[in-house]
């Protein structure tokens, strides 16, 4: 297995590389503006965003954010392409647009920071005294310093103008396929194409960070995230073949309980090879781990493995199920109706 896999990552090294020409940044840098908030109840998502609006002006609470993002105040996640959607398209009255990409790394942080655009980044957490176990987490962060090389976040769990040491950055962002969120003004657009250069394409990010988890776990196979991220950034490009292996391996390695609270291209991947199976089983155990009963894309992947193997009336519970809990959920809705209407013609 280990000589497969190995022969695996071989193949991998022939996807280009981004090299950006990194940009001339201050030795440190703070955007001024913000709004500090903590979290209400499970609302570190909808508390980090209101957080980064409120440096153009946005006036309302995490809870405008948080009835339209997770109806259900149980959600265990928010995904980071619903709250670019919320940003998008929900309040038109700020000019003020989002985009999420993966791959980042410190040098980008800094830059964008240095130009002023706020930037969301999610991290694997765990933090002190609570110790309550890895999960998912937001961090706004406003500055950095390399003369101390930390930066400086509003965490919305642990307080405001925290430092993280950029050593911790880099280790729980890889986590979440060093995935960031940048906040926007469209007259601004320009200039963060700079910044972000060939980032800007979904499709040529999506290799970019696979190109990064590639070397990460050639470097150390029994890295579980790296190996978890190649089959995210596979999936990404519809490649989903290559991606089952890879989400093989981090499951073999180990991925920690909570993983699937929050990630769940791994359910795309195996359905979309046919291995409704995996998809069922992993579902059903995230069902009962004790706290994955609240995410609705459990009961939507769940439904789509049980529409690939038949039980449409079982896939219809899931369906029903999500969108009970979350009735925003487009995917289950459009799934849902598909089915129905296939049923009924």
């Amino acid at each position: 297995m280990k000589t497969i896999l190995m022969a695996f990552l071989f193949l991998l090294s022939s996807m280009p590389l981004f090299a950006s020409d990194n940009r001339a940044v201050p030795i440190s840098y703070q955007i001024s503006g913000f709004q500090y908030e903590a979290q209400g109840w499970n609302n570190c998502g909808p508390a980090t965003l209101t957080m980064a609006l409120s440096y153009f002006g946005y006036e309302n609470n995490q809870q405008r954010a948080a009835q339209w993002l997770k109806p259900n105040s149980e959600d265990k996640n928010v995904s980071p392409w619903q709250m670019i959607e919320f940003v998008n398209s929900q309040i038109p009255e700020l000019s003020v647009q989002a985009l999420a990409r993966s791959g980042g790394n410190l040098q980008l942080l800094k830059e964008l920071i240095a130009a002023d655009f706020p930037v969301i980044i999610e991290e694997g957490y765990d933090p002190e005294p609570e110790r309550l176990g890895w999960m998912g987490h937001y961090l706004l962060l406003h500055s950095y310093d390399d003369t101390q090389s930390t930066f400086i976040s509003h965490d919305s769990y642990s307080g405001s103008n925290l430092p993280y040491s950029y050593e911790h950055v880099q280790k729980f962002w890889q986590h979440f396929n060093y995935n960031y969120i940048v906040l926007y003004q469209p007259n601004r657009w320009e200039t963060l194409q700079e910044i972000l250069g060939d980032n800007v394409d979904f499709t040529q990010n999506s290799i970019n960070a696979l190109e990064i988890a590639r070397m990460e776990a050639t470097a150390n196979p029994q890295e579980v995230f790296a190996w978890f991220n190649i089959g995210t950034n596979y999936s990404a490009l519809g490649m989903f073949e290559e991606a089952t292996v890879a989400y093989d391996q981090a499951r073999r390695i180990g991925i920690p309980w909570r993983m699937l609270w929050y990630q769940f291209s791994i359910y795309e991947a195996y359905n979309a090879m046919g291995r409704y199976d995996d998809t069922i089983e992993l579902a059903r155990a995230v069902l009962n781990d004790g706290g994955g009963q609240y995410v609705e894309e459990t009961y939507y992947y769940a439904g789509v493995a049980r529409e690939g193997l038949g039980e449409n009336s079982r896939a219809l519970d899931n369906y029903n199920a999500a969108i009970t809990f979350n009735p925003n959920f487009d995917l289950a809705i459009e799934s849902r109706d598909l089915l129905l209407d296939s049923l009924n013609s």
